[in-house]
């Protein structure tokens, strides 16, 4: 029969699963066939990005989700979140009171798949390579509080940061900070093409065509030590089209279960089913959706243009028209469930107003209607994504003060262009690198931002961020990051829209799915099995 599991959030920024329904429990075993696993995330290797998936470039959802499979890191977040745990680490902390000297002993006995140890020395080649590189993905970013990297022994890495940073444990549990072999990278450059090999719970066989990486197979890696218990010896990642090519393989059985990014109609038609063989598992997301600006051009350059963009759009009305239920608006960087949120934009702007935006632009003396042209990525966030532009458009048109046209454009060109500067207003999403509020705002604010965005704001960047990271306790920071989301609010250098929930359906008989989701979107292949069916 269909069921809906639903994880409930319980702590502010923590999420633990509550089933709401029989079956998904965690009793599979790790035989049968490979579960095969159904995304519409593409993986392309472009002459602009020959390197996808090398953990010095990537930075994205997607890639990540394959190196997270791959590549060992000192820290992973545990099952059910909160903070992370050793991984390829035996224990890390910080041993001083400031927080600037972080130390890790690597677990004993640790190889890459290929039976090379694991050493000291090759985490800080790893750690030390991206920095080098500094990749225009601009995912380096992540280890910029880094100034140093020592080893003592084979087992014993320190890290002696330029200054306190409370979420440096979180930082190296994501992909950036992934452990690679030296024999298999280069110091200097990038590894090309779609190659990875690593220490962690699985090894992979990428089928490519045509440049882009259509079939990813995970198979259990015998030598992996660590703090994951990998429930199956194969998955394969699929790459589909759309979300309905993906929706018809998973009825028909071509594959067993599909995540990222079904449309809000398979998810409505999923969840009033009663009597299919597919299980919807619902849990609340921290994926945000927002319009970035590139405010040094002439369109969106002056502040009051940006301002009354956010007093116009309707965030309630655009979410209930193209996702319903499964988003909610937000009037922040930081989504509502993160420790330090702030409805900052509600708090600014109150309800939509035509009328005071027409103030703002008159007050600016802009002539309106503002010609604007809004960008948005044809394939990489759903099928919905040109709808929610449609509604955008609508909106913005409707008060006459905008004169605005969308345009679509596929991912590897959309991203390119992006970070070049040719759009003055885009459409984006941002998973978390991990679920702390500094992490939805120094990728966006500091320098080497990943947006590449030209705004800067000295006191965002040389007080207020520095700042929230000296605080371990996360609460005693609020102060500080709500500083920043009000400036933000002010200047408009980003326009927040929604944050969603995310779903996984999977056919009956794959336990785990209710696990292989975490609140940053990472997918957990590990936790996925073959049980009975009920």
């Amino acid at each position: 029969m269909n069921r809906k599991t639903l994880v409930l959030p319980t702590v502010v920024g923590l999420l633990a699963p509550v089933l709401a329904a029989c079956g998904g429990v965690d009793s599979g075993g790790s035989s049968g066939d490979a579960i095969v696993v159904g995304t519409t995330d593409r993986f392309t290797a472009t002459k602009a990005a020959p390197a996808p998936i090398d953990p010095a470039y990537a930075y994205d959802v997607g890639t990540w989700n394959i190196l997270r499979q791959t590549v060992q890191t000192l820290m992973v977040q545990p099952r059910g979140d909160g903070e992370p745990v050793p991984e390829a680490a035996e224990k890390c902390g910080f041993t001083d009171s400031g927080n600037e000297r972080y130390v890790c002993t690597l677990r004993k006995g640790l190889e890459f798949s290929n039976g090379d140890a694991v050493k000291a020395s090759d985490v800080k080649f790893s750690i030390d390579r991206a920095l080098r590189i500094q990749a225009d993905s601009g995912v380096f970013a992540l280890l910029s509080t880094i100034d140093t990297v020592e080893t003592q022994g084979d087992r014993e890495v320190i890290f002696h940061l330029k200054t306190a940073d409370a979420t440096f444990p979180f930082k190296l549990s994501t992909p950036v900070a992934g452990i690679v072999n030296p024999a298999d990278y280069d110091k200097d450059k990038l590894r090309d093409g779609f190659e990875v090999d690593g220490s962690g719970p699985y090894t992979l066989k990428a089928e490519v065509k045509d440049d882009e990486l259509v079939n990813a197979v995970f198979t259990k890696n015998s030598r992996y030590k660590g703090q994951l218990t990998p429930k199956n010896d194969k998955v394969e990642l699929r790459s589909f089209a759309d979300a309905d090519e993906m929706g018809t393989a998973l009825s028909k059985g071509d594959i067993d279960l599909m995540t990222r990014t079904m449309s809000p109609e398979q998810i409505r038609k999923l969840d009033d089913d009663s009597t299919g063989d597919i299980d919807l598992v619902e849990m609340p997301g921290l994926e945000i959706r927002y319009l970035g600006f590139n405010t040094n051009a002439p369109t969106v350059k002056t502040k009051a243009v940006r301002q009354a963009m956010a007093q116009i759009i309707n965030r309630a009305e655009l979410v209930a028209k193209v996702y319903g239920d499964e988003a909610q608006p937000l009037f922040s960087l930081v989504p509502a469930t993160i420790t330090g949120h702030s409805n900052s934009f509600f708090n600014k702007y109150g309800e939509p107003s035509d009328i005071k935006a027409k103030a703002l632009l008159e007050n600016a003396g802009i002539t309106a209607p503002v010609k604007l042209t809004l960008h948005y990525t044809t394939d990489h966030y759903g099928s919905a994504t040109k709808q929610e532009f449609e509604e955008l458009q609508k909106q913005l048109n409707g008060s006459g003060l905008f004169d605005v046209t969308i345009q679509g454009t596929p991912w590897d060109t959309f991203r390119e262009a992006e970070k070049k500067g040719q759009y003055d207003v885009y459409g984006m999403g941002w998973f978390p690198d991990f679920p702390d509020a500094d992490n939805y705002l120094a990728p966006f604010l500091d320098k080497d931002n990943f947006l590449s965005l030209p705004y800067a704001n000295a006191k965002i960047r040389g007080t207020l961020i520095p700042q929230s990271r000296r605080e371990a306790d996360r609460l005693t920071a609020i102060t500080s990051l709500t500083d920043i989301q009000n400036i933000v609010a002010d200047d408009v250098p980003v326009l927040p829209l929604w944050q969603g929930n995310q779903y996984i359906a999977a056919r009956d008989g794959i336990t785990g799915a209710e696990w292989a989701l975490n609140s940053s979107s990472t997918l957990q292949l590990w936790e996925l099995g073959r049980g009975a069916s009920s």
